[in-house]
């Protein structure tokens, strides 16, 4: 193991335990400081990456930025800049000179090299820790078609990320979410998709009629979303690639939202109300067999299957309060696991397992929090006017969500944190944004 892959190791273990560690630190010369909370990000140089011909030249260039961006907008990483290294890397195969690379106290350093051909692009990359002198891993190389150049980037920064972190990739991956335009009082809705970092946008519906919680399947080929076009909220899934959709099969007269698929891909749950009670159904998309889940006079409502597909974590008012419960997937008496101060919504379960997000109002603030499949071990990772509707990254370690602002003039955008509550930032999108979903990895 190098020492700067247990540098970073320790990054990572000390942002998930920011209370009880205000201060770790590291002998040697891959030193990592957390003071209240702030973590020293690692120091990496990214030279542009080698054109291999005439044609891959600016591609080279944009390809170089979008790896740089990836990684330091985790928050770990700090880019050294370009004006400020003493090499030059002018060809792929060159030695690496690491005394040029220590002088300017770059720990990591990634090279590269683009090659066009046509409507092809290939990338290659090499990852080295400039202090041990030594490669971390063989090199590897993607490719692809010219018009999908950012993917190629964003899976160079996957593998460099992974290779220094231990964590799983999530930077090659998209982002449903509602986009919305007009005033306050008179908002037009429809559903967009962009890349992570909020490129690439593409619009999935018009704004004719209000839609709401959009959210992938498991492969990420289909998004399911509530519609209000009938006058009625109803649920249609959405194939992503040729934008066609249908309505799910739910019974006539009711009022049916807040779906969300298993992880087979082939069963949807959801709230449906009738009679003036709402309850979680599940249904199976190719039988259009449905199965009734809960029985309480209470609403019950946001459920988010585990990632084994066991159990459901939902939101329910049954105990007087909005709280969080969890029961099997085929219904039954259902566990409450949630016993702070305030109301708790929108439940989410943690890719890895381990943990559910959560929406947390208390004493006129709106949280995003976490906490233990239990129950135990919550915490709140950010506060604002209002903060709802958290989605995971693929790999469990970020969260994004929607942020609206007061007044007449307030608006929602989408935020991301980091599960340790760093790194708090907005998602640039195309004006106001809500309601996010983030995808698995692409293929």
């Amino acid at each position: 193991m190098t020492k700067l892959l247990i540098r970073l190791l320790s990054i990572l273990a000390a942002a998930a335990t920011l209370a009880a560690a205000p201060l770790l630190a590291q002998d040697g010369p891959l030193r990592i400081e957390i003071t209240e909370g702030v973590i020293e990000p690692l120091p990496f140089a990214v030279p542009d990456f080698v054109p291999e011909n005439g044609a891959s030249a600016e591609m080279a260039a944009q390809i170089t930025r979008v790896v740089s961006d990836d990684l330091t907008g985790t928050g770990l990483f700090r880019e050294i800049p370009q004006n400020a290294h003493i090499a030059r890397v002018t060809s792929f195969s060159s030695p690496v000179q690491y005394a040029d690379w220590k002088a300017i106290n770059a720990q990591a350093l990634i090279t590269g090299a683009v090659g066009v051909t046509g409507d092809r692009v290939n990338v290659k990359f090499r990852l080295y820790d400039v202090f041990s002198g030594q490669e971390m891993g063989d090199g590897l190389q993607f490719s692809g078609t010219t018009a999908g150049w950012r993917r190629m980037a964003h899976k160079v920064a996957d593998a460099v990320y992974s290779r220094i972190t231990g964590e799983g990739p999530y930077f090659d991956s998209r982002v449903v979410y509602v986009s919305e335009t007009g005033p306050k009082n008179d908002r037009r809705k429809r559903l967009a998709i962009m890349d992570y970092d909020g490129a690439n946008v593409q619009y999935l519906t018009d704004s004719s009629s209000i839609v709401l919680a959009p959210r992938f399947s498991p492969t990420g080929d289909r998004v399911l979303y509530t519609s209000y076009e009938t006058g009625f909220p109803k649920i249609y899934v959405l194939d992503v690639a040729s934008v066609g959709r249908r309505t799910l099969n739910t019974p006539e007269g009711t009022m049916s939202f807040a779906p969300r698929f298993h992880p087979d891909g082939q069963t949807v749950v959801y709230s449906l109300t009738q009679g003036g009670n709402t309850d979680i159904f599940s249904l199976d998309i190719n039988s259009g067999q449905s199965t009734r889940l809960t029985q309480a006079p209470s609403i019950e409502t946001a459920p988010s299957f585990s990632p084994d597909g066991s159990q459901i974590v939902f939101e329910s008012d049954r105990s007087g309060t909005q709280q969080l419960y969890i029961m099997p997937v085929g219904g039954g008496e259902p566990t409450r696991i949630s016993f702070g101060q305030g109301r708790y919504g929108t439940p989410v379960w943690s890719p890895r397992g381990d943990l559910i997000a959560f929406t947390k109002q208390s004493k006129g603030r709106f949280h995003i929090g976490v906490m233990r499949t239990d129950g135990s071990e919550e915490r709140l990772l950010t506060a604002s006017f209002l903060d709802e509707g958290p989605t995971w990254a693929p790999n469990g370690r970020v969260i994004m969500f929607t942020r609206e602002t007061q007044g007449e003039q307030g608006s929602a955008s989408l935020y991301s944190v980091d599960i340790s509550g760093r790194n708090l930032k907005r998602v640039r999108t195309e004006g106001a944004a809500s309601d996010p979903s983030w995808s698995p990895l692409q293929d």
